[in-house]
């Protein structure tokens, strides 16, 4: 591989909420489900990036996530997961899917997020990436990703293999793409099958209808616990049988599929070699358990809004109220970051910087669970709660999202703030490289990456060693979201920018 596998498509939140049902309702004859635990994941194109980045690859998502509770939780579950996420804006809310089950089997789906909402425009920074990616990976869900024409126009243009999973509500697959996968159903929605017909036979011509009619190199038709038919020429298909008989959760079986033979076209294999490879892996993927057994533990759930003075702006509901404000009023977002621990002179001349520069500033807090690793286990001094409750009692904040990883990655990618505010001596380093670790991530949107001066004298480890020793508060002031405390500066703002 020589770049990055790029994921493109519709991302929800899938939800399986376990149970015990014991009783029927008392007002209507339907079970009751007594709660145990619930697991969230990413749904959609974010699976399928989940997927292959937990087999070792590059993963590059190009989605849309909203200003919403369900959009801060996809941030967070995908950077855990290694994802990279490019994300654009997306108007309405999170589509969420929501499993309601008992034993292993689902009782009910439970579907919210409304009508889809229209993504934003994508940014150069997305359009490279497509174009440099080794494999592309359009995971359509019907919700509008796949239809954008600025992406579509870039799919066509790459040179890289692009595999279409198509959904009957999504377009058409772009002309050339190497390879699509529609599932049973999904090909006989799309080419009707004529009376009589065996499975075989309908399979065989919906592969081969959807071929010509999209001008497909090849079209693989799965076939859930019996594989996968393959057409590639008007010759006669080929049938992929499974290695082994699987039965189980089938959910996220095609997402597996897709995700597997876009590797393998990424690493040079024939068509019919990762359409073999992808049978093999779902096949495996659903006798092991399924979803719920192939991912990684999830992240933390999203920390919600503090209650108490100041409580109602803090948490994600307060943050995305907001970024709703400030964007509709075509206004400028901006944010910052720290553990500040111990919040003094220094920390609030940064902020008071910080806000000057648009028109709301948002602080990202690190979590207690983030200090203490960040830290070490003494810290932090204050806890989440009353950091949280100071900084939103200052004029100057408008907003607090409070974040559990060690960097604001996850925060930034849901926030995408049009400028990112450190406090401190950042130098920019040889030429123009940045040397600010938020400055890739903020190129990703077109943001802007500023350096503010900083009063000296200030420093919270400085401020807790002289508490502790009884001493004169002094030493540099800290920048307590990313490890040691950088040296001095009154030097004036830096700023480097991401590409808009």
């Amino acid at each position: 591989m020589t770049g990055p596998v790029v994921v493109v498509g519709d991302t929800l939140l899938d939800r399986d909420v376990e149970g015990v049902v014991s009783r029927l309702c008392p007002d209507s004859p339907v079970p009751v489900l007594d709660e145990t635990e619930y697991v969230d994941r990413p749904g959609g194109a974010g699976l399928a990036a989940v997927f292959a980045a937990a087999q070792g690859a590059e993963v590059v998502l190009v989605t849309a996530l909203a200003n919403d509770a369900g959009g801060a939780r996809l941030s967070a579950l995908l950077a855990s997961a290694g994802v990279q996420v490019y994300a654009l804006p997306l108007t309405g809310a999170t589509p969420e899917k929501i499993r309601l089950r008992a034993r292993g089997r689902v009782l009910l789906r439970h579907d919210r997020g409304g009508q889809p909402g229209e993504p934003g425009e994508p940014t150069e920074a997305v359009l490279r990436a497509i174009g440099n990616a080794s494999a592309v990976l359009v995971s359509d869900y019907g919700r509008g990703v796949a239809r954008h024409p600025a992406l579509r126009a870039a799919l066509a243009a790459t040179r890289a293999p692009v595999v279409w999973d198509p959904h009957p509500r999504g377009p058409a697959a772009v002309p050339g793409v190497q390879l699509a996968t529609p599932n049973e159903s999904e090909a006989r929605e799309l080419v009707p099958a004529l009376p009589g017909a065996t499975r075989l036979a309908t399979a065989s011509r919906g592969a081969q209808g959807l071929r010509r009619r999209w001008r497909a190199a090849a079209v693989a038709v799965t076939l859930g616990g019996d594989g996968a038919l393959l057409c590639h020429t008007d010759s006669t298909p080929l049938v992929v049988p499974p290695p082994i008989t699987a039965e189980g959760d089938t959910c996220g079986a095609g997402d597996r599929f897709a995700a597997t033979a876009s590797l393998a076209l990424a690493r040079g294999a024939l068509v019919s070699e990762a359409v073999q490879e992808a049978v093999a892996e779902a096949s495996a993927f659903v006798a092991g358990g399924g979803v719920a057994s192939a991912l990684p533990p999830p992240a933390r759930p999203e920390v919600g809004a503090v209650s108490g003075p100041g409580g109602e702006r803090i948490g994600v509901s307060a943050v995305a109220s907001v970024l709703a404000e400030v964007r509709a009023a075509g206004g400028t977002v901006v944010a910052t970051g720290g553990c500040f621990d111990l919040l003094h002179a220094g920390h609030v001349a940064t902020l008071q910087a910080a806000r000057k520069l648009g028109d709301c500033l948002i602080v990202c807090l690190n979590s207690d669970a983030s200090v203490a690793g960040l830290k070490g286990p003494e810290r932090p001094v204050v806890p989440e709660g009353d950091r949280s409750r100071l900084l939103a009692a200052l004029s100057c904040v408008d907003a607090v999202l409070i974040f559990d990883e060690p960097t604001p990655q996850a925060a930034l990618t849901w926030l995408r703030p049009d400028i990112w505010v450190k406090g401190g001596d950042y130098a920019t380093g040889a030429g123009d490289t940045p040397a600010l670790p938020e400055a890739e991530i903020l190129r990703r949107w077109g943001g802007h990456t500023v350096v503010v001066p900083y009063l000296d004298g200030r420093s919270t480890t400085d401020m807790i060693a002289a508490a502790r020793a009884g001493g004169q508060v002094g030493g540099p002031c800290c920048d307590a979201s990313r490890g040691p405390e950088p040296g001095w500066s009154a030097a004036p703002a830096r700023a480097t920018e991401g590409t808009r």
